[in-house]
């Protein structure tokens, strides 16, 4: 009787390894993206741990998040992208804001990212 071999292909080991590098590479690529996000989601929430955030002007919170971005080095993000809207009862800060990251040649990864905190005047 003949046995028969058992295992993978060289075709179906290359379609492996074709899949493990293509999102090794989105991994790599993309990472970075996610880890700046949280550095920014972090400055949001360092900004509504402070006490003195409801007496702030808005020309104040853009500069106290700037300074945070700038020594996080998140380039992604800025002043432009941040909407900050105060009435009687709450202030709501909104950061939002694309990251376009190339992939492989024409090909790239849009991302979009919206966070927000709000803050009780009260």
């Amino acid at each position: 009787m003949a046995s028969r071999e058992q295992g993978l292909t060289f075709l179906s080991f290359l379609v492996l390894l074709l899949i493990i590098g293509f999102f090794t590479l989105l991994a790599v690529k993309i990472g970075p993206v996610y880890l700046d996000h949280y550095k920014v989601v972090s400055t949001l929430e360092a900004l509504k741990s402070d006490k003195n955030l409801a007496s702030r002007t808005r020309d104040e919170i853009l500069t106290s998040l700037e300074r945070r971005w700038d020594i996080d080095m998140i380039d992604s993000v800025s002043k432009d992208n941040v909407a900050i809207t105060k009435d009687s009862r709450r202030l709501k800060v909104e950061v939002a804001y694309d990251v376009a990251k190339p992939i492989l040649g024409n090909v790239e990864a849009l991302i979009h990212f919206n966070d927000a905190i709000e803050v009780s005047l009260n």
